[in-house]
């Protein structure tokens, strides 16, 4: 992707991720409690998210898959103690049950993330339809398990953009209204570092699909590959957070519906710097 210092920049969502697992790849049992998953999610809504994502079930490379009861006994407790709360913004739920989804939109969650694009529950988009929430498509091959295992592409954004297609129709069909559909490209899941970078370099095939997108790199291994190609894994997450913020910076040139961060603050003001660069040449041309 060649930065175009003149394209329009549109300000994108920031989702805040808010996991509430022992097991995920950079916060794993951080937010387990109900009071740490509270005081996090007060910091992301005073860092600027304007939505917070909760999880229950890890999905990172040979996470192993937990059951819908124990997930719901992960989440429930924190979107209700969050709903009473009234940090006054949307909470989206992370998930891939179907009936975990219901359960969540039931309590007053809006938006459904399925990172499996309906792929892992097939009743998933007839929640989705029946709710009317927003929901969150992902591309996907399969479970964290095997999905290392699915990388295989001729084109990799070609391929994307045509099975992410595919999930649209079947939500469509469903009975999903497609104005409550954004989806996602999927970084990090059935692809390797290299396809991730040719994928965000080529964003456009996925725009091409007329949809909202929703862009999810927050400190994944691609971002780390790229700082240390050797040791990816050796790279802190205040190294991953500065390098998920200039890469927001730079997608601002795309027509983003949203980003999902970990480091809230530091991608609020990425875009912040974005925005007043945009305005800078924009007053320029008046003059």
């Amino acid at each position: 992707m060649k930065y175009n210092p003149t394209a329009p920049k549109a300000k994108p969502l920031v989702m805040g991720v808010l996991n509430i697992t022992p097991d995920s790849f950079s916060d794993g049992n951080l937010y387990s409690s109900l009071d740490a998953a509270l005081d996090h999610a007060r910091l992301l809504a005073i860092s600027g998210a304007d939505i917070i994502d909760i999880g229950g079930e890890s999905t990172r490379p040979g996470a192993v898959r937990i059951s819908v009861e124990e997930e719901q006994g992960r989440v429930v407790p924190v979107i209700k103690k969050l709903l009473e709360a009234d940090l006054g913004i949307r909470l989206s739920i992370d998930t891939m049950n179907s009936e975990t989804a219901r359960v969540a939109i039931g309590l007053g969650v809006s938006i459904i993330n399925d990172v499996s694009g309906g792929l892992a529950d097939s009743e998933m988009f007839s929640v989705a339809a029946e709710t009317k929430a927003t929901l969150v498509i992902s591309h996907w091959r399969g479970h964290s398990d095997i999905m290392n295992t699915m990388n295989s592409y001729q084109d990799v954004a070609v391929e994307v953009a045509q099975e992410l297609q595919g999930r649209v129709n079947e939500a469509v069909s469903k009975g999903v209204l497609r104005e409550n559909i954004v989806i996602d490209p999927g970084l990090g899941f059935a692809k390797d570092m290299k396809q991730n970078w040719q994928l965000v370099s080529r964003l456009d095939e996925i725009e091409k699909l007329g949809l909202p997108i929703l862009v999810g790199a927050s400190r994944k291994r691609f971002i780390a590959g790229a700082l240390d190609e050797d040791e990816p894994n050796a790279v802190s997450h205040e190294r991953r957070d500065v390098a998920t913020a200039v890469l927001t910076a730079l997608l601002m040139q795309r027509k983003l519906w949203g980003v999902r961060v970990h480091n809230v603050l530091a991608t609020v003001d990425a875009i912040s710097i974005v925005g007043a660069l945009h305005e800078g040449q924009a007053d320029r041309g008046q003059n």
